[in-house]
């Protein structure tokens, strides 16, 4: 499914046109069409204590606002930039009272999940329950009586598709607020806030940034006074983000529908061959017919994205696999220009995951070189899997993209 250009209330532009021309800055003669990169820490003092920018990480930098206009035009709310996704996360949960009461889904960002239970295990900051959000009569008893839901649609790496404007109804009628992290749908594709979210969230590393060469997160709120909140966190906080990655995050989202129409369309269309493919057990991509999100996707979102899940035999076969990729990148992380798998499993905390998964996120190389990558690698022998290779990570938990 391709990006659709709908138009937008206030501008009365499409997407594709306000990707190009917000966060400009001004449009008087001589001025830069880009917001430079202004790499100063502290700015001239206004006469007589006016009003004006003095320090950066109180007030902010040109570079900062020109991201937080354009991304908030798309998601539709004022925008505040962090120095990574797991920041801007942070900054959500912040904003709780101590003993809060969070839902999270079963299948999420590793990120998130750590996070969420080192706050619970630091004096009870939160108190966290985890569930299907999948399963309607289950969500709907731990949302009973919590005080934030927190969403991932699609979820990370299982592709799990909830309906927001659902959940953000019973969330209301028991005065919770909603979060939803909306990195995998983008701002294209999906907008949490008009089907009655509170927050959205983003990594600005994936897709917005589109290039795997920075950090950066983003939330947008339904209220100013949320906005005012989280600038606050912010600033005392010291979650910044950079003067070069503002820039490179507004440079790479110029071309977010672009990349977004190419690497989606590629998406679907591996997707349908690896069904196919003798040696996998399962795709998981909403924009599959037969996929069991495919209908709640369609209704809710304005295409299926560019990442999807498949299941080969084993650990070992999976490993093996990524091993004889050539194009494809065994890498962590997702969204960039080129093609990158992971076997997730491996991770500390995803004991959910099929052991066998490897989520694969779809750049903008041709298909034809991707699935010929893939096709070869799953022809070779499993035998040549490393004897390690079926062995958990012992890595420390922690935020993998």
């Amino acid at each position: 499914m391709a990006v659709q250009g709908h138009r937008s209330s206030d501008a009365g532009l499409r997407l594709e046109t306000r990707l190009a021309v917000l966060g400009r800055g001004g449009s008087e003669p001589g001025r830069p069409l880009n917001v430079p990169i202004i790499p100063a820490s502290n700015f001239r003092a206004a006469p007589d204590g006016g009003a004006g920018r003095e320090y950066s990480r109180d007030d902010g930098t040109p570079g900062w606002e020109a991201l937080e206009e354009l991304v908030g035009d798309l998601e539709g709310g004022p925008a505040v930039a962090f120095s990574s996704g797991m920041a801007a996360i942070a900054a959500v949960l912040e904003l709780l009272p101590v003993g809060a009461r969070v839902v999270a889904p079963r299948d999420s960002y590793t990120g998130l999940r750590a996070l969420l239970a080192d706050g619970a295990a630091a004096g009870g900051r939160w108190q966290v329950r985890t569930a299907d959000m999948t399963d309607a009569e289950a969500l709907a008893a731990a949302v009973a009586d919590s005080d934030l839901v927190w969403l991932e649609t699609p979820s990370n790496p299982l592709l799990d598709v909830v309906d927001i404007a659902e959940v953000a109804t019973a969330a209301r009628a028991a005065g919770a607020l909603v979060a939803v992290d909306n990195t995998f749908a983008t701002p294209l594709l999906q907008n949490p806030l008009s089907l009655g979210a509170d927050f959205v969230v983003h990594s600005a590393t994936k897709s917005i940034g589109g290039h795997s060469d920075l950090l950066l997160g983003l939330v947008v709120c339904r209220r100013d006074e949320d906005r005012a909140r989280l600038s606050r966190r912010r600033e005392v906080a010291g979650a910044t983000p950079g003067a070069l990655e503002a820039f490179l995050a507004l440079r790479g989202a110029r071309t977010l529908a672009v990349r977004l129409r190419q690497e989606q369309e590629t998406a679907g269309e591996l997707a349908r061959r690896l069904a196919a493919h003798p040696a996998v057990g399962r795709v998981r991509y909403p924009g599959l017919p037969d996929d069991p999100n495919h209908t709640r996707a369609a209704e809710q979102m304005r295409g299926f994205g560019t990442v999807l899940s498949f299941e080969l035999a084993d650990a070992g076969t999976a490993d093996a696999v990524c091993a004889a990729l050539r194009v494809i990148s065994h890498a962590t992380s997702l969204g960039g220009v080129e093609s990158t798998i992971e076997r997730r499993a491996k991770l500390p905390g995803q004991e959910h995951v099929p052991a066998g998964l490897l989520r694969l996120s779809v750049g903008c190389e041709h298909v034809e070189d991707l699935w010929t990558d893939l096709h070869t690698a799953l022809e070779a022998p499993a035998a040549e899997a490393p004897a390690a290779s079926t062995v958990r990570s012992t890595v420390p938990a922690g935020s993998h993209p």
